[in-house]
């Protein structure tokens, strides 16, 4: 009821092209619920490191529920750009969308529970 018609229009277009939509909001509910679990994100770095750097700062981003747009501005890289990272993501760690990407990322110790950053010890750019 609240959405402005052309976010709505945006919306349509990107799911009639086959992409999934989570809206950014939603992304930030999910990130809040899965980092107040009291399990801490298990140990399975392999997984990462099979991304590239660029990735990385990418899953980082999905995981703080940014939209392309937005991470495409953040890293000063275009949209399509963002897409085929995103897309590369999901392959290299089987996620089949964004929400598994963060679920991912906090899984694979990528960003800790509660601070949407990478842990001690891991580069982020």
């Amino acid at each position: 009821k609240d959405t402005r018609p052309e976010d709505l229009l945006a919306a349509i277009r990107i799911v009639a092209a086959g992409d999934a939509l989570l809206t950014p909001s939603i992304t930030r509910r999910l990130i809040a619920e899965f980092a107040q679990r009291p399990q801490p994100p298990t140990a399975r770095g392999e997984e990462l490191t099979r991304l590239t750097e660029r990735e990385r700062e990418v899953l980082l981003q999905v995981a703080a529920g940014l939209s392309n747009s937005e991470i495409a501005r953040q890293l000063f890289v275009g949209v399509t750009t963002v897409k085929t990272h995103v897309s590369r993501l999901l392959t290299k760690l089987g996620a089949r969308d964004r929400a598994q990407l963060v679920v991912a990322a906090y899984e694979f110790g990528a960003v800790l529970p509660g601070t949407g950053s990478l842990p001690p010890g891991s580069s982020s750019s």
